[in-house]
């Protein structure tokens, strides 16, 4: 992203690239570091930094994939060759992915669903802080963010919750837009009438 665009015209253009589409390089540690500390300039009610982050680089990639891969044949029986592929590179598709993490719980002032909004708005400035470094990313849950089995390998407490794992690397390919919204289909100004 050059470093001369405004902020309307990146959000004008902002899409995510799909993970299939990510590849080398990924962010350095430094970049990386940068990102996170980036992600979490969002609104935080009452300052509790109800998320936390777990990063998967490296070999525990494909660890995490042989995991998934004996979750799913533990409860469905062995799996054609596509079907393990998948799992199996469930996290080696990007060089890097971070866990985005909610902490959320009950607190005397701060309702618990503020909370989430604030992790999901974490996972959406780690998209637009990876696009900053010159890094593409997807945000994803898929089944392991549901599956105690999984959350177990992934490092991810009883009382934690995956409001995304994110994606990050380089394109492969170019990605084109896809259909947004249009405004008169989802905007309501309150108290105007239609005559």
């Amino acid at each position: 992203m050059q470093n001369d665009m405004k902020l309307a015209d990146y959000l004008r253009g902002r899409h995510s690239t799909p993970v299939a589409q990510i590849g080398e390089p990924g962010p350095s540690p430094s970049e990386l570091e940068s990102i996170l500390t980036l992600a979490v300039r969002v609104p935080d009610h009452g300052k509790l930094a109800p998320w936390r982050f777990i990063v998967y680089r490296g070999d525990v990639r494909g660890r995490l994939g042989e995991a998934f891969l004996s979750i799913v044949e533990t409860t469905a029986g062995e799996l054609v060759d596509g079907a393990r592929e998948a799992e199996l590179t469930r996290f080696t598709r990007a060089p890097v992915v971070v866990a985005v993490v909610s902490t959320a719980a009950p607190h005397v002032k701060i309702p618990e669903w503020e909370q989430v909004l604030s992790a999901g708005a974490v996972c959406l400035n780690m998209l637009m802080a990876a696009n900053a470094h010159g890094y593409v990313a997807n945000w994803r849950t898929e089944w392991i963010a549901y599956d105690r089995r999984a959350l177990d390998a992934l490092g991810v407490g009883e009382n934690e919750k995956v409001a995304g794992f994110i994606h990050i690397g380089s394109p492969q390919l170019a990605v084109p837009d896809r259909p947004r919204p249009e405004l008169s289909s989802i905007v309501t100004y309150a108290g105007e009438s239609d005559g």
